[in-house]
């Protein structure tokens, strides 16, 4: 049976009060089945991101709900701070479009921080592995200034995985990369979204990266203007883009 393994609820998120207040998010309700690959798109200011960071845990939303699936299904909205602080550490991954690594550890000590964070002792053997399924067995003991953008989020990637986490989010992950090297990572993120069923929701203004997904959805002002699924061609999704852009310049009050 499918399962979800991130389910929003009627999700909304306002920053601010009174009138000067904005609402990011305006009853959001979707669901990401494990073991697939989920885009976000959208103009400027839809949401996208306060979307990710709500569903990772990062955010709180307003009011609404947000659950975690797998083995040990768990509402976000009910844990204090330090509860959902062990459970980010623990089932959930994150990739940002900055690598975030420490630049005076080397590869293997970035991919083992989050184990010592959780109060874990990393065996070196599990952390070279994880650099091997990124193809960086060769860079283990090189620091992130010596590494090209696409090998340093290459580490990122395997210090996002090194807690076998339930959910991978990704905020721009090929952002800062060239085309060339951001279609390897994406290849990459691709295959372990296939072979090792990890689900993975990935924000991205690139039609192209978008393309890689099983499906990608639309948000528009806080809401979700639709979706598209079966992996959809660049071209589709650049349209369907283009057209919800001109909508939402229309919608601005001269």
């Amino acid at each position: 049976m499918e399962t979800d393994a991130i389910e929003l609820r009627d999700v909304s998120r306002r920053y601010g009060a009174g009138g000067g207040g904005v609402r990011a998010l305006d009853g959001v309700s979707l669901a990401f089945p494990t073991g697939t690959f989920t885009a976000v798109m959208g103009p400027s200011g839809s949401g996208k991101s306060t979307l990710l960071h709500c569903a990772a845990g990062l955010d709180r939303p307003t009011s609404g709900s947000i659950r975690l699936g797998g083995t040990e299904p768990t509402e976000l909205t009910a844990l204090s701070e330090r509860r959902l602080t062990l459970l980010r550490r623990a089932r959930i991954g994150f990739v940002f479009q900055a690598f975030n690594l420490l630049p005076a550890l080397t590869a293997e000590q970035n991919v083992a921080l989050p184990l010592r964070l959780a109060g874990r002792r990393p065996r070196r053997a599990e952390v070279r592995e994880a650099l091997r399924r990124v193809g960086l067995a060769d860079r283990a003991r090189h620091r992130p200034p010596q590494l090209s953008g696409g090998q340093q989020q290459r580490v990122a990637i395997a210090r996002a995985l090194i807690t076998r986490p339930e959910v991978l989010f990704g905020d721009e992950p090929t952002g800062a990369l060239d085309t060339v090297t951001g279609r390897q990572v994406l290849s990459l993120l691709r295959e372990m979204v296939d072979a090792d069923r990890r689900t993975l929701v990935m924000v991205t203004h690139d039609p192209v990266a978008a393309g890689y997904a099983d499906r990608v959805v639309f948000l528009v002002d806080g809401r979700v203007h639709g979706e598209l699924t079966g992996g959809a061609p660049a071209g589709e999704i650049a349209a369907r883009m283009a057209s919800l852009e001109a909508h939402d310049a229309r919608a601005v009050p001269c």
